[in-house]
């Protein structure tokens, strides 16, 4: 897992004031957590990223680690200065690629333990780098994994919110590791559902072929499936591309675009523009 070094002043504290599962238990625990800050003067967005931080492990070194969630969600609270934030956190296991052992997820294992009333350090919030087009005729593409879909959740809702209509295509690309695991797609609140009947939007959810695969195996399928869409919008000079999740998101949109490019040189051609014309953002994680 990816953490920074933070000092110990850099953070304000907020009190776990909900947890709640939003999966199934026979599948991956993903929980939806909701932080409060007594402070009046703390600012933040949906869509910008707040950071936990988390003792880290004194056998290793004497610092905290930060790792970074979307922000959601932001409502005040009633009667009080303050905010509520929400999060999707996703309780993480990692491979240790020498020895072959499993370890637990510092920042997530100990958000999926997090008991309401128990104080949670944030840093942040962090500047949002996803950024809605003033152009309501753009084309919006994202592609992400896990509870990377999360931040898109929040670009939708602001694309289709009250009285604005818009007229470029809207297209989602969600990988995950099984159908009950697909966030915001099958979840209880189901809250893009709203958005299917709009006439420039569409999704497209991936599961892997095999039990054994994961989200990243989704997402290529999602994509080869449905790649002359991606592609025809990724050529149109009006298209902003966002990718969000896991590192190896990056390696699957890479090996599926190099495939329809018909080689590595014309998609690294293609990228390295989009990224000039800052038409190309990314918000990757472990």
């Amino acid at each position: 897992m990816n953490t920074e070094a933070v000092e110990s002043d850099t953070f304000v504290n907020s009190v776990l004031v909900e947890s709640t599962r939003v999966t199934p238990q026979e599948t991956d625990e993903i929980r939806r957590l909701v932080l409060q800050i007594d402070d009046p003067a703390y600012r933040v967005r949906p869509g910008q990223n707040i950071g936990i931080v988390v003792n880290g492990d004194s056998s290793l070194a004497n610092y905290e680690h930060l790792r970074r969630y979307s922000v959601t969600d932001v409502a005040p609270i009633e009667g009080e200065d303050g905010v509520a934030i929400t999060i999707l956190v996703k309780r993480c296991f990692y491979i240790d690629e020498i020895n072959g052992e499993q370890y637990p997820g510092v920042a997530s294992n100990f958000l999926c333990d997090a008991q309401p009333g128990q104080q949670v350090a944030v840093a942040g919030p962090y500047k949002n780098p996803f950024k809605v087009p003033e152009d309501t005729s753009a084309n919006l593409l994202m592609i992400g994994t896990g509870t990377g879909i999360a931040p898109f959740r929040t670009m939708i809702q602001q694309v289709y919110r009250d009285g604005i209509e818009w007229k470029g295509d809207v297209r989602l690309y969600y990988g995950a590791r099984n159908g009950m695991e697909t966030l915001y797609m099958n979840e209880q609140d189901n809250d893009l559902a709203q958005y299917y009947d709009r006439e420039t939007f569409e999704a497209f959810r991936g599961l892997p072929l095999h039990p054994l695969d994961d989200e990243r195996d989704g997402l290529k399928e999602s994509m080869l499936s449905h790649v002359d869409v991606a592609w025809d919008l990724i050529n149109h000079p009006n298209t902003y591309v966002y990718l969000a999740g896991l590192k190896k998101t990056a390696d699957v949109t890479d090996k599926v675009f190099i495939e329809r490019a018909g080689s590595a040189q014309a998609w690294e051609d293609l990228k390295r523009q989009l990224i000039e014309e800052k038409r190309w953002s990314e918000l990757l994680y472990g």
